[in-house]
């Protein structure tokens, strides 16, 4: 879709513009929805270090940027166990709502009413179980008039099978999914703002090939700039 001159407008009056299309960081809440000690588990389709990494890289980009979060736990006293430990640990002031035995967290008004207070019309969602803990509400936010982006790989589900089939059903919604990358690069934007160097440590810590890739630029630029030690080398390059 081509942009109206309008859009462009805005665009360009922005500190970093960005297309309407993609997601205002102004604008976006994100809610982490069961990432219990005991249903994290039963998740079979993503390896379990590779889901709490994400969840957690999830929790840093928030405390980075500034993006409120809503966090809740389905009968955390009961076998589905706490939420993880990392959520309170990189965000102490994120907003928890118990419920009450509602398995959809969208049917808990309080957790509701905090998604509403906040302002935001942008849900981003994560959640285990992703044809549960996550689908339900994600359905009912779509169908709300919320902007929701469904998180798949920061929900686990106990088959790949399932998850398929659950990810067509809130597609058919209006739920847009993603992964956590993606939504990191969307919501950095540019590497010409100040926060470049943490974002570039968060991309390492879920991919630390990344890492890899930055040391040998960074020596390949060091080697660039004070040129070949071997003067017979450095004759042959000034002369090519």
């Amino acid at each position: 879709m081509i942009a109206s001159s309008k859009e462009y407008e805005v665009m360009k009056s922005e500190k970093y513009p960005r297309h309407s299309s993609m997601i205002d960081l102004d604008d976006v809440i994100l809610l982490l929805i069961d990432h219990q000690s005991g249903l994290l588990q039963l998740v079979k389709d993503l390896e379990i270090e590779e889901l709490r990494t994400n969840i957690v890289m999830l929790a840093k980009l928030a405390k980075l940027m500034k993006i409120p979060v809503i966090a809740t736990a389905s009968v955390p006293d009961g076998p589905n166990g706490p939420l993880i430990p990392e959520i309170k640990e990189n965000l102490p002031e994120a907003i928890y709502v118990p419920r009450h035995g509602q398995v959809n967290a969208w049917d808990n008004a309080d957790f509701v009413k905090e998604v509403e207070l906040s302002n935001k019309k942008t849900l981003v969602m994560a959640g285990t179980l992703s044809n549960v803990c996550l689908a339900f509400p994600a359905i009912c936010a779509a169908n709300d008039g919320y902007k929701v982006y469904a998180l798949m790989d920061a929900s686990g589900c106990y088959s790949k099978f399932s998850k398929d089939i659950v990810l067509a059903r809130m597609v058919h919604a209006g739920v847009i999914p993603t992964d956590t990358l993606a939504l990191m690069a969307e919501i950095q934007q540019t590497w010409a703002r100040p926060e470049a160097n943490d974002f570039a440590e968060l991309y390492c810590y879920r991919m630390p090939n990344y890492r890899l890739l930055m040391e040998s630029h960074e020596r390949a630029s060091i080697a660039a700039k004070s040129g070949p030690k071997d003067p017979k080398q450095a004759s042959k390059l000034k002369n090519l």
